[in-house]
């Protein structure tokens, strides 16, 4: 499933896996609306009329809009996080690892679908700041779980040398996030990133190299085809 896909498909569920078409439905248009209109325009009897139920069949299942605010955020996080659990290091240099991780995490996050959801979630951070923080701490940690592991492996092999994998992860991750993902959310998407993400992805992992390469570590390694 791709983000695309995911956007129409908010319940995150694979196949084989059932769930009241009504439910599903109303998550979809929730959706749609917390994304254009924010939290605090939204109306719930909109939603429950594009998605062919009545209001009170809405709030059967949802039994408040701040209710249906948190599901439809559980249901986008679950799916980010399903993304990102498919990008599995491949067995090869430290360098095909990294940039393979590099350039599907520089992708996800320059996703407009990635970049609404959290705009939506920051601008809701005073009225549900407790869900803000853990849609942020729990998609980084589920993601970062991928490179940390691959960073702890590539050590045990020499190519790399440093004492906290997490730190190194976070800092390969940052370097990564920054010209994607906070530039344009700070500036509105008025600045166009220069770099392509494959030039973003292949600069980070370099600097990265530069700083943690080991013993073994070729530096001549190609990516993997």
């Amino acid at each position: 499933m791709t983000l695309a896909q995911a956007a129409s498909s908010p319940s995150g569920l694979q196949d084989g896996d059932t769930e009241d078409p009504r439910r599903r439905a109303i998550l979809i248009e929730a959706r749609r609306h917390f994304m254009a209109q924010g939290f605090a325009s939204t109306r719930i009897e909109p939603i429950a009329r594009e998605a062919s139920v009545s209001t009170a069949t809405l709030y059967t299942f949802f039994s408040s809009k701040a209710d249906l605010f948190q599901a439809v955020i559980d249901d986008t996080s679950d799916e980010f996080a399903r993304q990102m659990d498919e990008v599995r290091a491949l067995d090869g240099p430290a360098r095909c690892q990294l940039t393979r991780f590099s350039e599907a995490y520089v992708g996800f996050m320059a996703d407009p679908l990635v970049t609404s959801v959290f705009r939506l979630v920051l601008a809701e951070r005073t009225r549900f700041q407790e869900m803000a923080l853990h849609f942020y701490e729990r998609g980084k940690a589920r993601i970062g779980v991928t490179l940390v592991e691959a960073i702890e492996a590539l050590c045990e092999r020499g190519e790399l040398v440093c004492d906290k994998p997490s730190w190194a992860a976070g800092q390969l991750m940052g370097m990564l996030e920054h010209p994607v993902f906070f530039v344009p959310m700070v500036t509105g998407d008025s600045t166009t990133v220069q770099r392509s993400h494959t030039q973003i992805a292949a600069d980070a992992v370099q600097t990265f190299l530069a700083r943690y390469g080991g013993p073994n570590l070729d530096p001549a390694a190609p990516d993997l085809d």
